[in-house]
């Protein structure tokens, strides 16, 4: 970076939390993870920083922010891509990279910035609970920390899911920061179907790990935890954000409230 990008792109701290905030929340669901991993870690951890690029007259237009490895930018106007990524080039050989399409694709055309495989996403929220029933005949339960193995087993009994090492310590995590949650069902003390939150902020919380045994399908048991998902958040004032590529499993979120927003796109 030359020196007017230097002025131009500095390291934030807590005193800026305030225009960071003011600026991720235009577009608060795409910038959960950003505002999740803010409100949980802060400024001050070897582990995450963020940086921010301001306009001559000190406007904040594009941030990075970096949690180990991983690099989510985002901007609402054209910003400084090549300085960005000289910046992750210069602290790791493999970069993580994700983020809302639009931006994240500005850095295929940099030379020498080692992306990995690309995977589009559609993006879609629930800000409403107006599509979900008051009552179902389901015992839904909220799982807790002693639960995570339980958890981990059922995913990894179906064919859909991929767990990897990192799993089970990312789910630990997610309880004991409270930034993630877990509903379920169960048959004969046997948890057959689950769907659990992360990056859960004060703002919003993506759904993931929406899940039932196969042998315990056509049941209406994830319907029914959804829309217990969406009730619980929605009444927390929470909007619910989740990923999918599967149309015929965006036409089941989307009966449930859920609409497209955009896409997300991720490195890997």
């Amino acid at each position: 970076m030359n020196l007017g990008e230097l002025r131009l792109i500095r390291k934030l701290t807590s005193h800026d939390h305030e225009t960071l905030f003011s600026f991720l929340q235009e577009e608060a669901s795409f910038n959960l993870f950003i505002i999740g991993d803010i409100e949980s870690f802060g400024y001050n951890e070897d582990f995450q920083e963020i940086w921010g690029e301001f306009t001559e007259d000190g406007t904040l237009k594009a941030v990075l922010l970096r949690y180990y490895d991983s690099y989510i930018p985002y901007a609402r106007s054209p910003f400084n891509v090549d300085a960005f990524a000289e910046m992750m080039k210069s602290k790791h050989d493999s970069i993580q990279l994700s983020g809302k399409t639009e931006v994240v694709a500005q850095f295929e055309k940099v030379r020498g910035l080692p992306l990995g495989k690309k995977r589009v996403m559609y993006f879609c929220e629930c800000t409403s609970d107006t599509y979900v029933e008051e009552e179902t005949n389901f015992d839904i339960k909220i799982a807790t920390i002693e639960d995570v193995d339980r958890i981990i087993e059922l995913r990894n009994g179906i064919s859909e899911f991929k767990t990897t090492p990192s799993t089970r310590r990312m789910l630990l995590k997610s309880f004991e920061t409270k930034t993630g949650r877990t509903y379920y069902i169960e048959e004969n003390g046997k948890m057959v179907s689950s769907a659990s939150t992360t990056a859960e902020n004060s703002l919003s919380a993506m759904v993931v790990g929406v899940c039932t045994d196969e042998r315990y399908r056509q049941k209406g048991y994830a319907s029914a935890i959804m829309q217990k998902l969406i009730k619980d958040l929605i009444s927390e004032g929470k909007r619910l954000c989740l990923f999918y590529d599967n149309p015929k499993a965006g036409n089941i979120y989307k009966r449930l409230g859920f609409y497209d927003i955009g896409t997300w796109t991720m490195y890997r």
